[in-house]
């Protein structure tokens, strides 16, 4: 399939670069993807960030140059792009268990990290329910925070209870979550909180309007506690549903829609909107 294809070329492309300075937004490129939508793509299908896979292979790497050769411990850690003895040192002992030192003793126990090779994998139907709808644009109003694709499964769930802690619910209903379209060459990505601007008397301190553009969007329902459920579905929805439909992502603005209930009951209900159009 194209989309598991154009993947490989990227892993191709991280392969072949892993003793240069490899900047995601080149990688992204050799796919053909946007930067942020291609580290998002990476880290729902593959469960680690691209920084994280590019990080273990360099080390496992590190460690078969360390043991077959006479390369020196400073030489090797230039080659894999850590600036100092210090840093590489840190990294390598934290992967392998030991450092680099060790490595060149023979006998001593190392970790392989191999090069991933992406496939689809039919298992097993299960049923997704979602349906595809226009919609004309709309304004919301939203307080919003910055994440990476490092800390976002954490970060934005801790988000949501400070905002519902400090008593911004109140002022502005937690209506959506959304994700705003990356920068080019940005490796952060901008968050919101809110709901739609009809909804809300005035607008707090602190908090931004952002106008939605009309788009064809794919529905997703979810059900189960949060954020469980949520981030689940996005993973399904990266793994078997956009590989597999006649439809393909537009980069713009991601949404998720929380409906009023207990967020920790296994039938609480809440909804993924993802911008398409028809391939």
């Amino acid at each position: 399939m194209e989309w598991v294809r154009t993947l490989n070329y990227a892993i191709d492309y991280i392969e072949e670069h892993l003793s240069e300075n490899i900047v995601c937004d080149d990688i992204a490129q050799s796919a053909f993807y946007s930067s942020f939508h291609f580290q998002r793509t990476f880290s729902l299908l593959t469960g680690m960030t691209v920084s994280e896979y590019v990080r273990n292979r360099r080390l496992s790497l590190a460690a078969q140059d360390l043991l077959n050769s006479n390369s020196k411990v400073i030489d090797v850690a230039l080659k894999y792009g850590y600036d100092t003895p210090e840093s590489f040192t840190k990294a390598f002992q934290r992967f392998h268990g030991v450092v680099p030192s060790q490595a060149k003793k023979h006998g001593t126990e190392l970790k392989s990290f191999n090069r991933l090779t992406l496939k689809i994998v039919l298992e097993g139907g299960s049923v997704m329910d979602y349906k595809i709808e226009k919609k004309d644009s709309f304004r919301v109003v939203t307080k919003t925070r910055k994440f990476t694709e490092e800390n976002r499964t954490n970060g934005i769930p801790m988000f949501w209870q400070e905002y519902c802690a400090e008593g911004l619910h109140q002022q502005v209903c937690g209506m959506f979550g959304i994700c705003l379209p990356g920068e080019p060459g940005c490796h952060e990505f901008v968050y919101g909180i809110g709901c739609e601007e009809k909804c809300v008397k005035q607008k707090p301190e602190g908090f931004i309007t952002i106008d939605i553009p009309s788009y064809t969007w794919a529905i997703f329902k979810c059900v189960g506690h949060m954020p469980d459920a949520i981030q689940s579905m996005w993973k399904r929805i990266y793994s078997e549903w956009l590989p597999q439909s006649k439809y393909e992502l537009i980069p713009g603005y991601d949404i998720e829609l929380y409906t009023e209930g207990d967020t920790k009951s296994d039938d609480y209900v809440s909804e993924i909107w993802i911008p398409v159009k028809e391939k």
